[in-house]
């Protein structure tokens, strides 16, 4: 796998084929829950016909390849990652879940060298934020669509209409200035700015780009004592290295968060995404 990966990509093989894609491995179904929301929105842009073939890029532990296979009753869906753990848990669901035409690989789509022409449609949600040349990923993605084939991404939308990760950020800072993933850089804030996302996409052999904002709630967890375990092990690094003072009042704080969202269907935060459809052209 190290050798096929991109140089540019190389931090984000160590994060996800490492810690970080094992906890979101051992938390896979939390993190479909946090967006559970969206996920219709998602199918219905996917808009995956009987015959179709799919690839489903960064699908993490491949609930949207599974609802894609399910929807290519007559085709299949592949899902890449780098993340070996969950792609692990991927296969395992598709198995226990009967779903024979969802197969998975780790590579990275950046390079990766699919055959031409071979899919109809190329999806991903929140999962084409994070490569280190975006310009090469989506033209290689472009490459292995047939033309007029589909792309449908999910990316969020800027870090103004996020407020779980407004609050995360300002509760674990404890008093620094620590500033949230920048906008355009690798990351969820990636593909954020309506402007940048069609000129990347055109620029790598896409057409018709068109963004469709949409508003859901983000789910945590149950309470804020669980919601608070969950987030910290996730953002936990951002704590390292402060005393045990500093680093219980960003627990403390995080919890507060936490508290004051929770609701009668557990803490939930605003978010907002957009539903990104182009065509090679």
């Amino acid at each position: 796998m190290t050798d096929a990966i991109a140089p540019s990509n190389r931090d984000q093989l160590r994060s996800w084929d490492g810690d970080g894609g094992a906890y979101w491995a051992e938390h896979a179904t939390r993190y479909d829950e946090g967006v559970a929301a969206y996920r219709p929105h998602f199918v219905a842009a996917t808009a995956v016909r009987p015959a179709d073939t799919v690839l489903d890029i960064g699908c993490g532990a491949g609930q949207t390849t599974r609802d894609a296979a399910r929807a290519a009753t007559g085709g299949s869906a592949l899902g890449v990652d780098l993340s070996s753990r969950m792609l692990d848990v991927a296969r395992r669901l598709a198995e226990q879940e009967g779903v024979a035409n969802a197969t998975f690989r780790q590579a990275d789509a950046q390079t990766y060298p699919f055959a031409p022409d071979s899919f109809d449609v190329a999806i991903s949600r929140t999962g084409a934020m994070f490569f280190g040349d975006p310009a090469a990923a989506f033209a290689n993605i472009a490459r292995a669509l047939r033309p007029d084939g589909r792309l449908v991404l999910m990316t969020w939308q800027p870090l103004a209409q996020q407020e779980w990760l407004r609050s995360y950020f300002a509760a674990l800072s404890a008093g620094r200035d620590l500033a949230p993933p920048p906008s355009g850089a690798p990351g969820p804030l990636a593909l954020d700015e309506p402007g940048h996302v069609r000129d990347l996409l055109g620029r790598a052999g896409f057409a018709d780009v068109e963004l469709t904002g949409v508003r859901e709630p983000m789910y945590v967890g149950p309470d804020a004592d669980d919601a608070t375990r969950f987030i910290l092990g996730q953002f936990g690094g951002m704590v390292d290295g402060l005393d045990d003072d500093a680093r219980a009042r960003a627990v403390e704080a995080l919890h507060a968060v936490m508290a004051a969202h929770l609701t009668d269907r557990g803490v939930l935060f605003d978010s907002a995404i957009w539903l990104v459809r182009a065509r090679r052209a």
